[in-house]
């Protein structure tokens, strides 16, 4: 096996123990490349089929193309999305780019309490149609306990701390410092009622790994992840009042990969064109610990 096979094995793995593990599962999707390689493994893993339902948290503020992509998948796979949203303080424009709160106060309102309650089922919450193309209210109500994540160690410093298996509270809230320990591959999937975990099968994995994997898999991506002619691309996704395109000639996986292996970011965080990142020292971290992915 060499070092793809690897970590495409393990990824396989900690999605089953998590499946046969948690009841009430569910699989948070960005649309990006880090989440869409951990739907493809999710295929994989259950032979082409994902046994839970798929979660997108929609700001209302995404870049149009990734909503397009998102709906076009899940109609050609069949994956039962669910899209949740804070429709309050869109409708009372208690976000960034209406000027009432400042970035992070605005992820905090649309990410992590829309995610919060969207898993909890307080919140209304919509499906898409598949033979429509278009979002219909969701009656369920259920709650979701174990959310699986695509996150990285690599991407970002308060990622590096997670754990494969890693427990929130009833609030959905982190304590980095109260984490199980995972040695030799060896995962803790027994918590106590009232856990909410988050289970990362892509821990361990790089960006280059992604793309690696995307290529050798033929995983379709969003286009706006390549150089489009104007010199430039998105390396990471996120909403568009937030999010700048790096400068890059690549228009494909393999060029980006030879980009990656060139050291052309090794100075360059994936996440440098995410301005909610630079807003103040340990702010993204506490974001997380409170219920952001």
């Amino acid at each position: 096996m060499n070092h793809l096979d690897k970590l495409e094995a393990n990824s396989v793995h900690i999605l089953r123990e998590a499946y046969r593990e948690f009841k009430s599962l569910s699989m948070l999707w960005s649309i990006g490349k880090d989440s869409t390689v951990l739907l493809w493994l999710t295929r994989k893993a259950f032979f082409g089929h994902v046994p839970f339902p798929l979660i997108h948290i929609d700001t209302a503020y995404k870049i149009p193309e990734m909503i397009k992509y998102r709906n076009e998948l899940c109609r050609e796979f069949r994956i039962n999305l669910i899209v949740g949203q804070n429709k309050a303080a869109l409708e009372n424009k208690e976000t960034f780019p209406d000027g009432k709160v400042d970035r992070l106060g605005c992820c905090k309102r649309l990410k992590t309490d829309a995610l919060k309650y969207t898993l909890s089922g307080e919140w209304e919450r919509q499906r898409l149609d598949f033979d429509t193309g278009e979002l219909v209210p969701d009656t369920s109500k259920d709650a979701f306990s174990g959310v699986i994540a695509g996150v990285r160690a690599d991407e970002e410093g308060s990622r590096s701390k997670e754990r494969v298996f890693s427990a929130r509270d009833e609030k959905s809230e982190w304590d980095t410092a109260s984490q199980p320990p995972e040695l030799w591959n060896q995962y803790k999937t027994e918590f106590a009622p009232g856990t909410h975990v988050r289970i990362h099968p892509l821990l361990d994995w790089t960006e280059l790994n992604i793309w690696e994997y995307i290529e050798r898999e033929n995983i379709p991506v969003i286009p706006i992840y390549f150089n489009n002619g104007q010199g430039k691309r998105y390396r990471s996704l996120g909403c568009w009042p937030c999010t700048s395109p790096v400068e890059s000639e690549a228009s494909n996986v393999q060029e980006i990969i030879a980009e990656l292996k060139s050291g052309k970011f090794r100075n360059i965080a994936e996440r440098s064109g995410r301005e909610q990142d630079k807003d103040g020292g340990g702010t993204l971290e506490q974001l997380r610990k409170d219920g952001y992915m």
